[in-house]
């Protein structure tokens, strides 16, 4: 070793007490003879590993770490020991010059060949999320995880010029950048570019999948842990009972658009999502302990129970298709539609009914929570347990935003006021 790596190695004990010694484990012992463990040692971390090299217990010597000076084999085993001691601690060095994170474990690997978090990729990461998730995740879970993937593919092409990046090399300034070009990027399926909302459901992606990697040891600090999420409030839109009735009373000369307003207003009535509405069967209308019919199933996208009474106006139009032969060949209750065109065809709805809000199934969703249930007086435990929300703050959302329920409310208020004060004056 040399005189300048020996000070450099003094120093760098002195700093961060980094150490490399061997020892032997007389218990593993077969014969007499046993391996010889490599030990290093970073601050108060250490790991030891079996080297390919054998000595006889008899002939080693503790307190020098290494064969007795006498025995025959002593000056090649020992020069050995120093080969590698020397190499740990160039690699130790190297990481040092280039500012990474340095763990006993990361010395251990680059020594032994084997696979380092140095070599794991952004690319290899989510194909391994894609493996490990798929079974647990829904298929619209997946797609939004792709489309965040094309998204940092493209920004690593046109601002990185490369296609794929080191885990390690995801730091702070990575993640503002891809923010900044998420806000700028003008995707060609869209007429505006992403909103701030999009923007962030895209970070936190991209946080699960450094989450993930810190989990699986690849890394060793969060790039995250400085970021703060930014979201902006949206109001929650949903139709008002004047609207409500407007489509639901609309009779229109194309088929197709008839067939969507009924499962629209079928989703108004039950807080059915889309993809829980087209998967809707006959098993999953079933008696209530009260008499009447139930729809009981578990939602897609939480795997959460939902039960809900089925009101009058959604059985009437559940009756209508029962013999639906567009339905038969799915084996589901309603004709099968892809999201695309039932949004497309809810515009036409909106346009023919001079609705202004733009109708989704979300909104029909949403209208199920205020205008439905919540405006009257549906308990707000109730409506969320219908809508397998698994938070109750997640419905106190919809709650906030039934200003005519507060007024309703104020109102009883203020003729219970009122009347108190009449018997006080009577009094």
């Amino acid at each position: 070793m040399s005189i300048y790596l020996l000070k450099t190695v003094k120093k760098m004990r002195t700093s961060q007490s980094f150490g490399v010694h061997f020892t032997i484990k007389k218990d593993k012992a077969k014969d007499g003879v046993t391996n010889v463990y490599a030990c290093i040692t970073l601050n108060k971390d250490r790991i030891h590993f079996a080297l390919k090299h054998y000595v006889k217990v008899e002939n080693w010597d503790k307190g020098r770490g290494g064969l007795k000076v006498k025995v025959p084999e002593a000056k090649d085993t020992n020069a050995y020991l120093e080969e590698v001691k020397f190499t740990i601690t160039t690699y130790y060095q190297q990481l040092q010059i280039a500012g990474k994170e340095i763990t006993p474990q990361l010395l251990k690997a680059m020594f032994l060949g084997e696979e380092t978090e140095e070599t794991y990729s952004l690319n290899k990461l989510m194909d391994y999320h894609y493996e490990t998730a798929s079974a647990a995740l829904t298929w619209s879970t997946l797609k939004h995880y792709a489309v965040t993937r094309r998204y940092l593919e493209k920004f690593l092409r046109e601002k990185r010029n490369t296609t794929d990046i080191r885990i390690n090399d995801i730091d702070y300034k990575f993640i503002i950048d891809f923010e900044t070009f998420l806000r700028n990027h003008q995707p060609k399926d869209h007429q505006k570019p992403l909103n701030n909302n999009g923007v962030m459901k895209h970070l936190i992606r991209l946080r699960k999948m450094t989450t993930l990697a810190f989990k699986l040891q690849w890394i060793s600090k969060d790039p995250f842990k400085n970021y703060k999420f930014r979201y902006k409030k949206v109001e929650t839109a949903f139709l008002n009972q004047t609207e409500l009735n407007t489509i639901q009373n609309k009779e229109f000369t194309m088929e197709r658009l008839n067939m969507v307003r009924d499962l629209f207003i079928f989703s108004c009535y039950t807080g059915l999502s889309f993809v829980d509405l087209m998967n809707l069967k006959e098993g999953n209308i079933t008696a209530g302990e009260d008499g009447n019919q139930w729809i009981k199933l578990f939602r897609q996208k939480s795997n959460e129970p939902t039960n809900i009474p089925l009101l009058p106006t959604a059985g009437k139009i559940l009756e209508r298709y029962r013999n639906c032969d567009r339905a038969a060949i799915t084996g589901t209750l309603f004709p099968n539609f892809s999201n695309q065109r039932v949004n497309s065809y809810l515009k036409e709805i909106g346009v023919i009914n001079q609705i202004k809000k733009v109708l989704t199934f979300g909104v029909a969703r949403h209208t199920f929570a205020t205008t439905i249930t919540l405006s009257n007086n549906v308990p707000i435990e109730t409506v969320s347990k219908m809508m397998g929300h698994t938070k109750i703050a997640t419905t106190q959302i919809y709650a906030r935003v039934l200003l005519k329920k507060i007024s309703d409310d104020m109102g009883q208020l203020k003729k219970i006021i009122e009347s108190n004060q009449v018997n006080t004056d009577q009094n």
